[in-house]
């Protein structure tokens, strides 16, 4: 429940500075006889009650969604109207921009999949090659560390393009 008094404090506060914000910069907190407290940019509000000055620089930091509405997952950003005067594409436009991305995805991808192919064969070549100096089987592995993480970055990155091809809109 503390917290509920916290946030509270700070949106009443935040609300204060907003419109405070052309008035006056001192913002006092001022707690009344139940405890509660309450803020205000006001200074003859201030003067006789049990009020401190708790700062005179404000920022403005325009707010948001509500805590309740940003942690509901039922509202995405295709539900939420563009503001007025937001570019619109066209819907050709934007299909052509899509195939645009995913052929780009798609080059990417095969890119890739010749890198990820290539990585293994490397690896491959060294598992094969044993020289004389490395009679500690950790010089052994310590040579082929290096080919085992570009094997493993390829295939991160082919299972990410994928997963992005598998996203974007039909």
């Amino acid at each position: 429940m503390p917290t509920l008094v916290r946030i509270a404090g700070l949106a009443s506060c935040a609300l204060a500075v907003q419109v405070a914000y052309a008035q006056s910069s001192d913002i006092y907190k001022c707690v009344d006889d139940s405890g509660k407290p309450h803020y205000t940019n006001v200074k003859r509000d201030a003067q006789g009650r049990n009020c401190t000055l708790v700062t005179r620089e404000v920022s403005v930091i325009p707010s948001g969604a509500s805590p309740a509405a940003a942690a509901s997952p039922a509202r995405t950003a295709a539900a939420q109207p563009s503001p007025a005067g937001f570019p619109r594409v066209d819907r050709d436009t934007q299909k052509t921009r899509d195939d645009s991305r995913r052929r780009i995805l798609e080059d990417e991808l095969t890119t890739e999949e010749k890198s990820l192919s290539r990585a293994r064969q490397d690896l491959a070549e060294q598992e094969s090659v044993r020289s004389g100096d490395e009679k500690n089987y950790q010089k052994v592995l310590d040579r082929l560390q290096p080919y085992k993480d570009a094997v493993d970055r390829h295939e991160r990155n082919v299972s990410a393009l994928r997963k992005e091809l598998a996203n974007l809109k039909q």
